[in-house]
């Protein structure tokens, strides 16, 4: 009798063990299954190269100038796990800001717009893909790619400096190939929501003549250093005295020049506004001679480029930009609110007041 009972617990207990596996109850082998799906896409990067990836891409490094900005903006900053050495260094770059962490992983090279990247020290991290801007063309992304032996996708910002259609390419690729593709479409929904707001409230205003000196060119500049086709002006339509000269990108201008303009707005980026003021305690009588500095109409602004155009900064500034020289069209908007807004929705943190600790942020300038 006692080993009938006994043989009929084992059958019951035998029955509800094969019940529960077969149901995927505490079954390991199909947890585990379930969590290491794969599958295989072929994209075409903007080097025109077609690369095979197999997804989830989980460890990721982002070299060149503003490859590591691009995969933050996407939520990718996570998934990083070797930074350049210039990424390490204190300036204050806003996706730096808003992921410190960043800062702490491994070095996988010096970084730069003149430099190389260092299979060796990429390989030691282990990456599953590379993300590269402008340190490469398509033969040298192919070269890379052998060396290390994991796909290399080539992205770019394009010419004008920050979001155009050629930026938003490189965002909508990285959100494929990171499974972020809700992320990427909401930031091409936003800033295009950005530059109609700007559009639609600048509408037919008359600009003033306006100079922004100081703009940062591998480093910072003085006030002798502006730019043609200034992206910013070109977008809040500003009269850039620059553009007549009929170059574009980083100028410098000689100080006669800069007097015959007289313009009647200037902004000073402040990346280089300690160089603005130690010329100014030196040759006042220069400044004072333009009609800006006599009315007083000197402002300042966050430096946007540093290793590649900071986007979200760039936003910003063409907010306080277009207050500044259209006072009624944008009257209801507060610029410091607008950039913490902007912050946020492109790195997840209001980091306006950090920056202006840094730089100095929006408002007047005063030198004497």
């Amino acid at each position: 009798m006692q080993k009938a009972r006994n043989l009929g617990i084992f059958i019951l207990i035998l029955a509800l063990s094969i019940g529960l596996t077969y149901f995927g109850v505490g079954s390991k082998t199909q947890a585990a299954t379930k969590k290491v799906t794969t599958k295989t896409i072929v994209v075409t990067d903007l080097a025109g190269r077609k690369i095979t990836i197999k997804q989830p891409v989980k460890r990721v490094v982002a070299i060149g100038p503003g490859a590591l900005r691009l995969v933050s903006y996407v939520d990718g900053a996570a998934r990083i796990v070797g930074v350049e050495a210039i990424e390490k260094q204190p300036n204050a770059k806003p996706y730096i800001l808003a992921y410190p962490k960043l800062q702490k992983l491994p070095t996988i090279g010096q970084g730069g717009p003149d430099t190389q990247p260092d299979p060796e020290k990429i390989l030691a991290v282990k990456p599953e893909l590379i993300f590269v801007v402008q340190l490469l063309d398509k033969a040298g992304a192919d070269r890379l790619q052998q060396q290390v032996k994991v796909p290399v996708v080539v992205l770019n910002y394009g010419q004008a400096g920050f979001f155009d259609d050629t930026a938003l390419k490189s965002i909508n690729l990285i959100g494929k190939i990171l499974g972020k593709e809700k992320r990427a479409r909401e930031l091409q929904n936003y800033v295009q929501k950005i530059k109609s707001d700007l559009a639609k409230r600048i509408g037919k205003a008359k600009s003033p003549k306006v100079y922004v000196g100081a703009v940062s060119f591998k480093g910072a500049r003085g006030f002798e250093s502006t730019q043609g086709s200034h992206p910013i002006l070109k977008m809040v339509k500003a009269q850039n005295v620059a553009d007549g000269l009929g170059k574009q990108g980083a100028i410098t201008v000689d100080r006669e020049q800069i007097l015959l303009w007289d313009p009647e707005v200037v902004f000073i980026d402040e990346g280089g506004l300690s160089l603005v003021k130690e010329d100014y305690s030196k040759n006042s009588s220069f400044y004072q001679s333009l009609t800006a500095f006599k009315k007083n109409k000197v402002y300042g602004l966050l430096p946007y480029n540093f290793y590649n155009t900071n986007i979200e900064t760039a936003f910003a500034d063409a907010y306080y930009v277009a207050k500044v020289i259209y006072p009624k069209a944008f009257a209801g908007v507060d610029p410091v609110k607008k950039a913490d807004e902007i912050y946020k929705f492109f790195l997840g943190k209001p980091l306006y007041q950090e920056l202006k600790k840094k730089f100095g942020g929006f408002g007047p300038l005063k030198f004497d």
